[in-house]
Protein backbone atom coordinates (compact mmCIF):
# COMPACT_ATOMS: atom_id res chain seq x y z
CA UNK A 1 0.00 0.00 0.00
CA UNK A 2 2.80 2.34 0.68
CA UNK A 3 4.20 1.65 -2.70
CA UNK A 4 0.89 2.24 -4.29
CA UNK A 5 0.48 5.43 -2.37
CA UNK A 6 4.01 6.49 -3.30
CA UNK A 7 3.47 5.68 -6.93
CA UNK A 8 0.06 7.19 -7.12
CA UNK A 9 0.84 10.59 -5.71
CA UNK A 10 2.76 13.17 -7.53
CA UNK A 11 4.10 14.91 -4.37
CA UNK A 12 6.82 12.33 -3.84
CA UNK A 13 7.63 12.14 -7.44
CA UNK A 14 7.76 15.82 -8.20
CA UNK A 15 10.92 16.48 -10.23
CA UNK A 16 13.56 18.37 -8.11
CA UNK A 17 11.58 17.70 -4.88
CA UNK A 18 12.29 14.11 -4.05
CA UNK A 19 11.70 13.03 -0.49
CA UNK A 20 14.85 10.97 -0.28
CA UNK A 21 16.96 14.17 -0.62
CA UNK A 22 15.26 15.68 2.43
CA UNK A 23 15.60 12.44 4.33
CA UNK A 24 19.29 12.27 3.42
CA UNK A 25 19.77 15.88 4.55
CA UNK A 26 17.97 15.20 7.88
CA UNK A 27 20.17 12.15 8.58
CA UNK A 28 23.31 14.08 7.68
CA UNK A 29 22.35 16.99 9.92
CA UNK A 30 21.43 14.70 12.83
CA UNK A 31 24.73 12.83 12.52
CA UNK A 32 26.70 16.13 12.25
CA UNK A 33 24.94 17.59 15.27
CA UNK A 34 25.51 14.37 17.26
CA UNK A 35 29.24 14.29 16.45
CA UNK A 36 29.96 18.03 16.56
CA UNK A 37 27.66 18.93 19.49
CA UNK A 38 30.34 18.63 22.22
CA UNK A 39 33.23 20.42 20.38
CA UNK A 40 30.91 23.16 19.18
CA UNK A 41 29.42 23.49 22.66
CA UNK A 42 32.91 23.68 24.21
CA UNK A 43 34.09 26.16 21.59
CA UNK A 44 31.00 28.31 22.13
CA UNK A 45 31.45 28.06 25.92
CA UNK A 46 35.13 29.05 25.61
CA UNK A 47 34.22 31.90 23.30
CA UNK A 48 31.48 33.05 25.72
CA UNK A 49 33.99 33.02 28.62
CA UNK A 50 36.55 34.92 26.54
CA UNK A 51 33.92 37.50 25.61
CA UNK A 52 32.92 37.84 29.28
CA UNK A 53 36.58 38.36 30.26
CA UNK A 54 37.02 40.92 27.50
CA UNK A 55 33.88 42.73 28.68
CA UNK A 56 35.17 42.77 32.27
CA UNK A 57 38.56 44.04 31.09
CA UNK A 58 36.87 46.65 28.91
CA UNK A 59 34.81 47.82 31.91
CA UNK A 60 37.96 48.01 34.07
CA UNK A 61 39.78 49.94 31.37
CA UNK A 62 36.79 52.23 31.01
CA UNK A 63 36.78 52.83 34.77
CA UNK A 64 40.53 53.57 34.67
CA UNK A 65 40.05 55.89 31.72
CA UNK A 66 37.22 57.70 33.51
CA UNK A 67 39.43 58.08 36.62
CA UNK A 68 42.33 59.38 34.53
CA UNK A 69 40.00 61.76 32.73
CA UNK A 70 38.67 63.04 36.07
CA UNK A 71 42.25 63.50 37.29
CA UNK A 72 43.17 65.31 34.08
CA UNK A 73 40.09 67.53 34.45
CA UNK A 74 41.08 68.38 38.02
CA UNK A 75 44.62 69.15 36.88
CA UNK A 76 43.32 71.33 34.08
CA UNK A 77 41.03 73.16 36.47
CA UNK A 78 44.03 73.90 38.69
CA UNK A 79 46.21 75.07 35.79
CA UNK A 80 44.90 78.65 35.93
CA UNK A 81 45.50 78.80 39.68
CA UNK A 82 48.97 77.32 39.30
CA UNK A 83 49.80 79.74 36.48
CA UNK A 84 48.70 82.69 38.62
CA UNK A 85 50.72 81.43 41.59
CA UNK A 86 53.81 80.91 39.45
CA UNK A 87 53.38 84.36 37.89
CA UNK A 88 53.06 85.99 41.31
CA UNK A 89 56.09 84.06 42.57
CA UNK A 90 58.16 85.14 39.56
CA UNK A 91 57.11 88.78 40.09
CA UNK A 92 58.14 88.57 43.74
CA UNK A 93 61.46 86.99 42.82
CA UNK A 94 62.05 89.63 40.14
CA UNK A 95 61.30 92.41 42.62
CA UNK A 96 63.62 90.94 45.26
CA UNK A 97 66.33 90.49 42.61
CA UNK A 98 65.83 94.09 41.54
CA UNK A 99 66.23 95.27 45.13
CA UNK A 100 69.29 93.08 45.61
CA UNK A 101 70.90 94.44 42.44
CA UNK A 102 70.08 98.03 43.50
CA UNK A 103 71.64 97.44 46.93
CA UNK A 104 74.72 95.88 45.33
CA UNK A 105 75.00 98.82 42.94
CA UNK A 106 74.72 101.27 45.86
CA UNK A 107 77.48 99.41 47.75
CA UNK A 108 79.66 99.38 44.65
CA UNK A 109 79.03 103.11 44.10
CA UNK A 110 80.05 103.83 47.71
CA UNK A 111 83.22 101.76 47.25
CA UNK A 112 84.03 103.66 44.06
CA UNK A 113 83.48 107.01 45.84
CA UNK A 114 85.80 105.99 48.67
CA UNK A 115 88.41 104.77 46.21
CA UNK A 116 88.17 108.03 44.24
CA UNK A 117 88.59 110.04 47.47
CA UNK A 118 91.67 107.98 48.39
CA UNK A 119 93.12 108.46 44.91
CA UNK A 120 92.44 112.21 45.09
CA UNK A 121 94.14 112.40 48.52
CA UNK A 122 97.13 110.46 47.19
CA UNK A 123 97.29 112.69 44.11
CA UNK A 124 97.16 115.80 46.36
CA UNK A 125 99.97 114.41 48.54
CA UNK A 126 102.06 113.62 45.47
CA UNK A 127 101.35 117.09 44.05
CA UNK A 128 102.35 118.74 47.36
CA UNK A 129 105.54 116.70 47.51
CA UNK A 130 106.38 117.55 43.91
CA UNK A 131 105.63 121.21 44.60
CA UNK A 132 107.89 121.18 47.69
CA UNK A 133 110.69 119.59 45.66
CA UNK A 134 110.21 122.09 42.88
CA UNK A 135 110.19 125.00 45.34
CA UNK A 136 113.28 123.64 47.09
CA UNK A 137 115.12 123.34 43.79
CA UNK A 138 114.08 126.83 42.75
CA UNK A 139 115.05 128.22 46.17
CA UNK A 140 118.48 126.58 45.94
CA UNK A 141 118.89 127.85 42.39
CA UNK A 142 117.85 131.38 43.36
CA UNK A 143 120.17 131.28 46.37
CA UNK A 144 123.06 130.01 44.23
CA UNK A 145 122.50 132.76 41.68
CA UNK A 146 122.31 135.34 44.43
CA UNK A 147 125.47 134.04 46.08
CA UNK A 148 127.30 134.05 42.74
CA UNK A 149 126.06 137.50 41.98
CA UNK A 150 127.14 138.87 45.37
CA UNK A 151 130.35 136.86 45.69
CA UNK A 152 133.47 138.82 45.08
CA UNK A 153 137.00 137.46 44.59
CA UNK A 154 137.96 138.68 48.07
CA UNK A 155 134.98 137.00 49.74
CA UNK A 156 135.76 133.85 47.83
CA UNK A 157 139.37 133.86 49.02
CA UNK A 158 138.34 134.54 52.60
CA UNK A 159 135.81 131.64 52.55
CA UNK A 160 138.43 129.28 51.17
CA UNK A 161 140.92 130.27 53.87
CA UNK A 162 138.29 129.77 56.60
CA UNK A 163 137.45 126.33 55.23
CA UNK A 164 141.13 125.36 55.17
CA UNK A 165 141.54 126.58 58.73
CA UNK A 166 138.58 124.47 59.88
CA UNK A 167 140.07 121.45 58.16
CA UNK A 168 143.41 121.93 59.95
CA UNK A 169 141.78 122.19 63.31
CA UNK A 170 139.75 119.09 62.62
CA UNK A 171 142.89 117.08 61.81
CA UNK A 172 144.80 117.80 64.94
Amino acid sequence: MILAFAEGTSIFNYPGLELWKFLNLAIFLAFGIYILRRPISEALSTRRDAIKKELVQAQEQKALAVAKMAEADSLLSRVDTDVRAITEQSHKEAESEKQRVAAAAARELEKLKQQAEREMDNAAKIARKSLRQFLAQKSVEVARQRVRGEMSPEADRRLIEESIGELRRARV
